[in-house]
């Protein structure tokens, strides 16, 4: 096992990588484990050293079927936090979102309706209200302008709306010609959820859009483009998939109304959460890498996002490294431009949200630092994700590439999962929510 070099007197004393919480940082196949090796403080640094093999292991098929919360079950945190639920038997609750007055609005994307948690002082429980319902698939969810919202966006699987707001709404305007279409004609098979977040100036809405499939090969894109591969590089930003991948794959940027469609970035799989960093007004996504090459390839990812920056889906994936399924890529002139993410995740772990710490609450180590939801792997032989981790961010608002269990606890066994991470926030006062859709339950993290 290999430590960094403040562990390297701890390490020194220890035979076992479970205990690698209190020595030092899980590197290379170490920090390959599965949900046994899960527990609040084990830290991981992946790179794209790391990568197998396409094909090392077979691909599984290890779908996770949520079985009831034990009675009396709680997650795991780290010493000195405390852990709450605030609500329980919300109907498939994804993103959350807090409202400038402390209202959580919450994407139920099932039953097609989004919530609202109203939290009175003195109460022990939030009182819950149907904010709309009747949406396709309801998940990213922004205020605008940030401080004192007029509107608040609610992305679909096919579309963007918004709706006039203002502070303390509990419910949507009756008057159905009130809602704005901003976005429309998006293909909604597939990867469904779309999130959505603005510019840290609320100059630019950025709208993330997952592949059509796995990795373009299973019947959305032929070998070229119709055309001609030249005419489209001439006509198309770098990366741009054709066919029905086509406005996929990729972060969609907007004017705030909805005007001047553009591509932000690509090679993006499946960008399901998206936050602009507080310390540098830098876009970040989550994103589930692709499926059926093996265990431990590739990594899943969070990073940061770079305007014009293509970040290798579907001829490459974690840099220049090219997806044997395409026997001849047609694309090999980007395998340069392929970006290598910031922090790399175990294969399969599902990252499906982030949110960046801004709060003094937490102390000064932990400011600035981001925290994602893993929605657990179906891909994989041994069970990874089901957690919530911590990704360390330097002072200069860099990721150092290692993130650490925060909250895990949610697997019984090789079989039994009942909590399933997926939307994530901070209150005003620097407290960690999320949700989770196995048992339809939104939890609270707070300092003790």
């Amino acid at each position: 096992m290999r430590y960094l070099p403040l562990a390297a007197t701890a390490a020194a004393l220890l035979c076992t990588s479970v205990l690698a919480q209190d020595s030092g940082v899980l590197m290379g196949a170490d920090a390959f484990g599965g949900w046994k090796d899960d527990r609040p403080g084990v830290q991981r640094h992946i790179t794209a050293d790391d990568l197998e093999a396409p094909f090392v292991s077979e691909s599984a098929s290890n779908s996770a079927q949520p079985v009831p919360m034990p009675q009396g079950a709680m997650p795991d945190v780290p010493d000195g936090y405390k852990i709450e639920m605030v609500a329980i038997g919300l109907e498939n609750p994804r993103v959350i979102r807090f409202a400038p007055n402390g209202d959580l609005f919450v994407a139920l994307s099932e039953p097609g309706q989004v919530k609202v948690l109203r939290f009175e002082e003195g109460s022990t429980e939030p009182a819950i209200h149907t904010y709309i319902e009747g949406l396709n698939q309801p998940y990213g969810i922004a205020f605008y302008p940030a401080d004192n919202p007029e509107w608040i966006y609610i992305a679909e699987s096919d579309g963007l709306k918004r709706y006039p707001y203002k502070e303390g709404d509990l419910a949507a305007p009756e008057e159905r010609d009130a809602a704005e279409t901003l976005v429309e004609g998006i293909p909604a098979e597939h990867h469904w959820t779309r999130d959505i977040v603005f510019s840290a100036d609320g100059s630019e809405l950025y709208y993330s859009v997952g592949s059509g499939s796995n990795v373009g090969t299973d019947g959305t894109m032929e070998p070229t483009p119709e055309g001609g591969l030249d005419a489209w590089i001439a006509d198309h930003p770098p990366g741009v998939a054709w066919g029905g991948e086509e406005r996929r794959a990729a972060v969609l940027a907007f004017d705030p109304d909805g005007k001047n469609e553009r591509y932000f970035a690509t090679g993006l799989r499946n960008c399901s959460g998206m936050a602009v960093q507080p310390a540098t007004g830098a876009l970040w996504c989550v994103v589930n890498e692709r499926d059926e090459l093996g265990d431990n390839i590739p990594f899943d990812y969070a990073t940061s996002v770079k305007e014009g920056g293509y970040y290798a889906w579907p001829w490459h994936y974690i840099g220049g490294n090219p997806d044997p399924r395409w026997e001849a890529t047609p694309r090999d002139d980007l395998a340069d431009q392929a970006i290598v993410p910031d922090v790399l995740f175990q294969a399969h772990s599902a990252p499906l949200n982030i949110a960046f710490n801004d709060s003094d609450a937490w102390g000064a180590e932990l400011k600035g630092d981001a925290f994602v939801a893993m929605h657990g792997s179906w891909n994989r032989g041994t069970r990874t994700g089901y957690k919530v981790v911590r990704l360390d961010i330097d002072e200069s608002g860099k990721a150092t590439g290692m993130y650490e269990d925060f909250v895990t606890g949610f697997v019984l066994s090789d079989d039994d999962v009942w909590g399933r991470p997926v939307g994530i926030a901070f209150d005003k006062d620097g407290n960690l929510f999320f949700s989770e859709d196995g048992s339809g339950s939104i939890w609270k993290v707070s300092k003790e």
